[in-house]
């Protein structure tokens, strides 16, 4: 709890509290997206077996824009993020 004691005055004010709650939120969110992630990458680990060649095919050509794409993303995040802290 010390983590969300913003001004450090022993207790968790009604502001600190709710940055608390919506930081808990966000991490339970990350799980559960991760565990869907992982889901579908053990589904897609299967497709051959499964005769299902086509999916991971699919899967391989996407993969290139995906990881630009997200790698694009991340960067603007990081860099409208840092932009107003100053360098």
């Amino acid at each position: 709890m010390d983590e969300y004691d913003l001004n450090g005055n022993g207790k968790l004010d009604p502001e600190e509290k709710a940055i608390m709650l919506e930081d808990r939120r966000r991490k339970m969110e990350d799980a559960d997206a991760k565990r869907d992630a992982q889901r579908k990458m053990a589904w897609f680990s299967f497709t051959e077996w499964m005769q299902l060649p086509q999916a991971s095919e699919m899967l391989a050509s996407m993969s290139n824009i995906y990881y630009v794409s997200i790698a694009a993303i991340v960067a603007a995040y990081y860099g409208f993020t840092n932009m107003g802290k100053g360098g």
